[in-house]
C-alpha cells in the first residue's frame, strides 16, 4: 500500500465538528440505545433462566441431571454459533437487521420452551435463545458504538453491561414467583420491545456509508445530532474514510493477523480471554453453592449478590467517560485478584478445619469483593473497548471472532469449574487470582485508553 493511501487510513474521520458541541437532539440516540439495550436485558433474561426453573423443569419433564446439564450448556453452544454468524450477518443486513434478526431467534426459543413437553422442544428452544444471546453480545455495543458521539460513547456502551445484569437479576427473582413456563413466556417481552423498536430509529450512519447508500446515510446522521447540527464535516469525513477502507480488499480471517491489525486483534482478543478465564462465569454459575459449601445462607447470598452486581454497574456507567477505559480495567482487575485471595482463604481454612466461624464471612466477602470489581470494570469494558478497536472494514470479521472467544471461554469456564472444585476449592480460586494478576499486566503493557477519543482517532493510535 502506498504512503498516501497508509496516511488516508490513519487519518482521523469523525466528530471534529463535535468537540465543542453536544448534539442538537441527543433524545434520538438514547432512544437507540435503549433499544439496542433491550436486547441486552434479553440476553440476561436468557443467561438468568435456568437457575430458578431447574427444579420445576426436571419434576415437570421428568430430566436427569445430565439432560438438564444439556439443556443448561446449550445456551452457550448456541452463543457461540451465533458469535461466528452475527459479525457476517451485520455487515450484509446492517446493525438493525442482525438485532432483528436475534430478537426472532430469541422469541422463537421462548415459545419452543413455553409449549415443550418433552426434551427435544426444551433443548431447540435453548440452542435457538442461545443463538440470539450470541448474536445481540456483539451487535449491540457495534451498534451502540457507531451512533454514539464521542463525549458519551462509553457510558452508554456500558448500559449494555448493566442491562445484562439487570436481566439476570430480574430473571432470578420472578423465577421464584412464578411457573417456568410462565417465565419463558415473559422471556418475550424484551425481545418483542427491541424488534419493534427498531422500526423507529436510524440504522447506523456507518455501515450505511460503507454499503454506498448516500442518502440514507445523511438522514440517518442528521436524525442522530439533530435537525439543526452541522454535520456537513462529519459526514465529508465519514465518507473519505470508508472509500479509502474501500480500496482495500475485502477482510477475511486470515487477515486479521496481517501486522496493521494484529494489536487490535490482541487487544480485544486478550481482554475478551482475560474476562472469561478469570473465573466469572464458574463463580456467577455456582454461586449458590459457593455459599452453600462455606456455611452462608444460599437465599441471602443470591440476593446481595444480584443487588450489588446492578447497582455497581449502573454507578459506573456515569463515570466511563471521565474516568477513562484503563484505570477502570485495572482497579477491576486488581479487586478481582483481591477477592479470588479471599475466597481461596476462606476454603483453605474450612479445608483444613481452622476458624470455623470466619469461614462463611470470609467467602461472601471474597465473593462480593469478586463481582463488585467484576461490574465495577472487566464485565463492561472489554465489549466497549472492543466496539472501539477495530477497523470499520475488520469490523464484522473480528468482532465475531472475539465473542466467538468470549463465548467459548464462558463454557470451558462453566465446565471444569465444578471439576476444579472437586479438585481443591482454594487452589481453585488460587488460578483465577493467578489469571487475573496476568490481566493486570496485559492492561498495563498493551491496552490503550480511548476515552474521549473519535473511532478513527483510536485507529489512528491502536493501527499506525
Amino acid at each position: 500500500m502506498s504512503k498516501a493511501k497508509s496516511d488516508a487510513v490513519r487519518e482521523p474521520l469523525v466528530d471534529k465538528n463535535m468537540a465543542g458541541s453536544k448534539p442538537d437532539q441527543p433524545w434520538m440516540v438514547y432512544l437507540s440505545t435503549f433499544v439496542a439495550v433491550c436486547g441486552s436485558f434479553a440476553f440476561g433474561s436468557c443467561a438468568g433462566y435456568s437457575s430458578p426453573a431447574q427444579a420445576a423443569i426436571r419434576n415437570d419433564l421428568s430430566l436427569t441431571i445430565a439432560e438438564f446439564s444439556l439443556f443448561g450448556s446449550l445456551l452457550t453452544f448456541g452463543a457461540m454459533i451465533g458469535a461466528i454468524t452475527s459479525g457476517p450477518i451485520a455487515d450484509l443486513v446492517g446493525r438493525k437487521g442482525a438485532m432483528r434478526v436475534s430478537s426472532a431467534f430469541c422469541v422463537v426459543g421462548w415459545l419452543a420452551i413455553f409449549f415443550a413437553k418433552g426434551v427435544v422442544a426444551l433443548d431447540l428452544g435453548r440452542l435457538a435463545t442461545g443463538y440470539g444471546m450470541g448474536a445481540f453480545s456483539y451487535v449491540v455495543p457495534i451498534f451502540i458504538a457507531e451512533i454514539a458521539p464521542k463525549t458519551f460513547r462509553g457510558a452508554l456502551t456500558t448500559l449494555n453491561q448493566i442491562l445484562i445484569c439487570t436481566g439476570v437479576s430480574v430473571s432470578f427473582i420472578i423465577g421464584t414467583l412464578v411457573t417456568w413456563r410462565v417465565l419463558a413466556l415473559i422471556g418475550i417481552i424484551p425481545c418483542a420491545a427491541s424488534f419493534l423498536g427498531l422500526f423507529f430509529i436510524p440504522e447506523s450512519p456507518r455501515w450505511l456509508a460503507k454499503m454506498g447508500r448516500d442518502t440514507e446515510f445523511e438522514a440517518a446522521l442528521r436524525k442522530l445530532r439533530g435537525k439543526k447540527a452541522d454535520i456537513s464535516q462529519e459526514a465529508a469525513e465519514i465518507q473519505d474514510y470508508i472509500e479509502t477502507l474501500e480500496r482495500l480488499p475485502k477482510a477475511k480471517m486470515l487477515d486479521l493477523f496481517q501486522r496493521r491489525y494484529i494489536r487490535s486483534v490482541l487487544i480485544a482478543f486478550g481482554l475478551m480471554v482475560f474476562q472469561q478465564f478469570g473465573g466469572i462465569n464458574g463463580i456467577c454459575f455456582y454461586t449458590s453453592s459457593i455459599f452453600e459449601q462455606a456455611g452462608f445462607p444460599t437465599r441471602l447470598g443470591m440476593i446481595i449478590y444480584a443487588v450489588l452486581q446492578v447497582v455497581i454497574t449502573a454507578l459506573n456507567a456515569p463515570i466511563v467517560d471521565r474516568a477513562g477505559r484503563k484505570p477502570l480495567l485495572l482497579v477491576s482487575a486488581t479487586g478481582l485478584v483481591i477477592g479470588c485471595l479471599i475466597a481461596a482463604v476462606s476454603f483453605y481454612l474450612k479445608v483444613h478445619d481452622m476458624a470455623r466461624e470466619a469461614v462463611p464471612v470470609l467467602a461472601v466477602v471474597g465473593i462480593m469483593v469478586y463481582i463488585g470489581s467484576f461490574s465495577a470494570g472487566m464485565g463492561a469494558m472489554p465489549w466497549v473497548v472492543m466496539s472501539e478497536v477495530f477497523p470499520i472494514n475488520i469490523k464484522g470479521v473480528a468482532g465475531g471472532m472475539a465473542t466467538l472467544v468470549n463465548w467459548f471461554g464462558a463454557w470451558a469456564v462453566s465446565y471444569t469449574f465444578n471439576f476444579l472444585m472437586s479438585w481443591s476449592s482454594y487452589g481453585t480460586f488460587l488460578i483465577y487470582a493467578a489469571i487475573n494478576a496476568l490481566a493486570i499486566v496485559f492492561i498495563i503493557a498493551i491496552v490503550p485508553e480511548t476515552k474521549g477519543k473519535t473511532l478513527e482517532q483510536i485507529q489512528a493510535v491502536v493501527n499506525p
